[in-house]
């Protein structure tokens, strides 16, 4: 998830969090309008609905220690955690649609393909070189670079690259263009003529046949987007950028079985696609959120759509390649991932979405964002009371549940290996590995929980540096 820009106007306002989730309320009548007119109308309040949640987590995990009955509820929440949890790792994946053939080409749909770069001199030439020597016709896509003011070699870069590529189209944004990445990309959609948008990352690296394996999926009219799966280019740097590769891993597993079990496939920025239509209904990309990519893929599933997955080929990015990198790049996914809750809670529980889809939105949200928040006050009221933490049934549950779909996640990342006695301790170790560097959001979503409650946002803009490597430079 690459450069975002976002703000709040909250830092005058009374704290009144409750008054912020009731005001929210609407008669259904109006629902529909609100729900056309304007998507992005719960914006408002993200500070006082998430001291709301803080507080409400709290009490709750106190109260449920100080209550004779506290380890039943815990034991039934863990139960019913298990069956989904079952019911989901049991699940068979939805198979892949063939890749197009030569006489498909014909009525292949078109496609516009963007990138939203800013001082990306390093890896820019690259990306856009690939994407430029498709293996599709090239009077049926287009590749657009918005260059957000760069201040490095960029400009000049996509200069000589824009004569030599009839395909590519650049636009140079300038000095204080609003709105970061999901900014740059608003501005250049009505621009376009591709059926399918395809947006990337500026360190992305993809194969020549990806528009050949992608666009299958769309035939089927329900899919409203599809996201690539993604891998670390760079992932044998050290610790954590192996800790990152199983963590990608991990991701695909749980998309396909999310997506084989009727719930939420979700968007991950770069390497995402999405219809046309589909994007114009839900109204662009929001400019006023930290991650685009996860907000769009509520307002996908709200208005109807189906997001699918490919596995293979993969999109390979950069990963970050020290703790403090690391700790702010995931920071900001964390805030993303927790804003859309906030944003969209009302019509997450009206009829709008499916009862499968909002099964799966709780169970993720109780997994990704509540029980590490909990697990603060669980620690504190254990040693207080001189007893294990009381939720330690569904902690441990979690963490065996993302051991189990980075071991599954890896095998199929590499399902052109042979299962062998030699091969699989390798992929064991990698996943234990990868469940120790996974514990690192034991820290970072309490942190961001906590921080969302109090500390109001300022306008900034944030973007991912991107080093790239001695093999991908582009010579200029």
């Amino acid at each position: 998830m690459p450069e975002k820009y976002w703000s709040e106007n909250e830092s005058e306002q009374e704290l009144d969090p409750i008054g912020s989730l009731l005001s929210e309320w609407v008669d259904p009548e109006d629902e529909e309008e609100e729900f056309r007119s304007d998507f992005f109308k719960g914006l408002s309040g993200r500070r006082k609905k998430a001291a709301f949640v803080l507080m409400a987590v709290w009490s709750t995990t106190i109260a449920l220690h100080l209550v004779t009955w506290g380890t039943w509820v815990i034991m039934g929440m863990t139960g019913l955690m298990v069956i989904h949890g079952l019911r989901l790792v049991s699940a068979k994946a939805e198979p892949t649609p063939d890749s197009l053939s030569d006489e498909a080409l014909a009525n292949a749909p078109s496609v516009s393909l963007l990138v939203a770069a800013k001082n990306e001199e390093s890896v820019i030439g690259n990306l856009v070189t690939m994407l430029c020597n498709l293996d599709y016709p090239t009077d049926k896509y287009e590749v657009w670079v918005i260059d957000d003011h760069s201040s490095d070699k960029t400009p000049q870069i996509l200069e000589k690259l824009a004569r030599q590529y009839p395909q590519l189209r650049v636009v140079r944004r300038p000095a204080g263009a609003g709105g970061g990445k999901s900014g740059a990309l608003n501005q250049v959609l009505p621009q376009t003529r591709g059926e399918i948008i395809g947006v990337f990352d500026a360190d992305a690296k993809v194969t020549p046949d990806l528009l050949r394996r992608v666009l299958p999926i769309f035939e089927a009219q329900e899919i409203g987007a599809v996201q690539v799966r993604k891998a670390i280019a760079n992932s044998a740097v050290n610790f954590w950028t192996r800790g990152q590769m199983t963590e990608m891993a991990l991701d695909s597993y749980y998309q396909q079985q999310r997506i084989a079990v009727g719930g939420i496939g979700e968007l991950r920025g770069n390497g995402q696609f999405a219809r046309r239509s589909a994007l114009q209904r839900c109204g662009g990309w929001n400019e006023q959120t930290i991650t685009d990519d996860l907000d769009l893929t509520i307002r996908l599933h709200l208005d109807d759509w189906k997001i699918g997955f490919l596995l293979d080929p993969a999109v390979e990015e950069e990963g970050v390649t020290s703790a403090i990198a690391l700790w702010h790049q995931r920071n900001r996914w964390a805030e993303g991932g927790y804003q859309r809750y906030l944003d969209y809670w009302r019509l997450i529980l009206s009829q709008r979405m499916g009862f499968k889809k909002k099964l799966d939105l709780l169970y993720f949200a109780l997994t990704q964002y509540i029980l590490p928040t909990a697990a603060v006050p669980d620690f504190v009221m254990a040693i207080a009371r001189h007893r294990l933490p009381m939720l330690s049934p569904l902690t441990g549950f979690t963490i065996s549940l993302a051991f189990w779909g980075m071991l599954v996640g890896l095998r199929r990342t590499r399902s052109e290996e042979k299962l062998s006695f030699f091969n699989l301790p390798t992929i064991t170790w990698q996943t234990l590995r990868g469940t120790i560097y996974m514990l690192h959001w034991l820290a970072i979503i309490p942190s961001i929980t906590a921080r969302m409650s109090v500390r109001p946002k300022r306008l900034k803009w944030v973007k991912t540096v991107h080093e790239g490597t001695s093999e991908e430079s582009f010579e200029f």
